[in-house]
């Protein structure tokens, strides 16, 4: 990872990690700044709160499930750095529809910010279903075969610093929606003009024919991939670990605030760490294979990360609730009798969900021939968007009928089982 720094200095990787840097932070600026400005500002009912955030989750993911084959195809037969610049000219619109509804929603008009806001949050979902197979394409083109792993983890690691810096401000200028606008018009500028210096990345392979049939396309991708054991077993692993990723967002918020009893700051601050802990844990687990690909370690990852989700579940079961009518701020909340307790699981969580997830990654960008990168991590995004849709509809159900967000965490720990029952037979199938 330090000697991939140099790469820092090309302009054949330097332009595209400052637009994906850029688009990652805007991404989770206005998506935290509008969860939490609905949570605090705008709801005051628990289960509003669990099925507006639920609805949100649902429509950024759908783009994923319908379009993603669309994306890899175009991907796989266009110009990529072509397809970026076009990508975040359509930022600036996304924005001024959530700008828009964040304006109105201050200003007390009923319905229509909702309306606008859930609008901007898909958008942002069609956004990154075209972006994100782009961004794994592209570097076996610009980057000599002995920097692609290192460009993939500077890529990815500017992603978690991103997501970090992004969901931290949001949870400190959430309520000052005119500066939410600013920034996030000022980053797509700053993103388009960084998009616009990204090198030429034209078609690899022979021509393809576009299907621009979504269903269809989708399940010839689907089809076309599934069918190599490897990847049938990875995608369905990672797909389980991102349902699993959909209820945890979902229900942080209204926990945080109702069971936690803590204002936005402590909301952004556990959103934050979860991106600390998936980076922390990426790091582990590269460091503990050693650059080799192998699943033999996340089946104990993601049982350890049932053994934290259920230590959390006890933490919170066990919580002193702030006095009638107040929120506990950061410095409040750290000095509350478990607290440390409740960090440090939610710590564990994320890490082990990292050491989890990162090589099974790996194994769909190793298996294919590089002119099918693209198409095979939006047949991957198609699954998980699949999967991630009814773990968000699920939990709208749910909550809807009542069930709150602390029994929604037992259900977490039953579904990590499940999950590492299948990490464990990639494992035995590939390693």
């Amino acid at each position: 990872m330090i000697n991939a720094l140099g790469l820092l200095k090309r302009r054949r990787f330097l332009p595209l990690f400052s637009t994906q840097f850029l688009g990652a932070f805007n991404d989770n600026l206005f998506k935290t700044a509008m969860v939490l400005f609905a949570t605090y500002e705008i709801f005051a009912d628990p289960r509003q709160e669990s099925f507006f955030n639920a609805l949100a989750a649902g429509l950024f993911i759908l783009p994923f499930f319908l379009l993603s084959a669309l994306a890899g195809q175009i991907a796989d037969t266009t110009d990529k750095a072509r397809i970026i610049r076009y990508v975040k000219i359509a930022e600036f619109g996304i924005m001024a529809l959530g700008s828009g509804g964040l304006l109105l929603a201050r200003a007390g008009v009923p319905t229509i910010p909702v309306v606008l806001m859930l609008a901007a949050v898909t958008g942002l979902g069609v956004h990154s279903t075209f972006f994100g197979p782009i961004k794994y394409a592209i570097l076996p083109q610009h980057l000599d075969e002995d920097d692609v792993l290192g460009g993939t983890g500077l890529v990815e690691a500017g992603t978690y610093l991103s997501i970090l810096l992004g969901t931290i401000l949001a949870g400190f200028i959430y309520r000052s929606v005119a500066l939410v606008a600013l920034l996030t018009f000022a980053v797509a500028l700053a993103g388009y003009l960084t998009a616009r210096q990204v090198p030429p990345a034209p078609r690899l392979g022979p021509p393809l024919a576009l299907d621009l049939n979504p269903f269809r396309a989708s399940w010839r991708l689907i089809n076309g991939t599934m069918h190599i054991p490897r990847l049938f077993l990875a995608i369905c692993a990672i797909s389980f670990f991102w349902t699993i990723g959909s209820v945890l967002v979902v229900i942080f918020p209204p926990l945080v605030k109702n069971v936690l009893t803590a204002d936005a700051s402590v909301a952004s601050l556990v959103l934050a760490i979860f991106s600390i802990g998936v980076a922390i844990g990426s790091v582990v687990i590269n460091l503990m294979l050693r650059g080799h690909i192998s699943a033999r370690f996340s089946p104990a990852s993601v049982i350890a990360r049932a053994g934290t989700v259920l230590a959390f579940w006890f933490a919170v079961r066990h919580w002193t609730p702030a006095p009638a009518g107040t929120l506990y701020g950061i410095a409040d909340f750290i000095h509350v009798p478990g607290a440390a307790f409740v960090l440090l699981s939610l710590v564990g969580v994320a890490v082990f969900g990292g050491m989890f997830v990162v090589p099974l990654y790996a194994f769909l960008t190793t298996t294919v021939p590089k002119d099918q990168t693209a198409r095979t991590v939006a047949a991957n995004n198609v699954v998980n968007a699949g999967a991630m849709t009814i773990g968000s509809v699920l939990v709208a159900g749910l909550t809807w009928w009542g069930v709150t967000p602390n029994d929604l965490l037992l259900a977490v720990v039953a579904m990590c089982f499940v999950s590492a029952w299948l990490a464990q037979k990639l494992h035995l199938a590939c390693d």
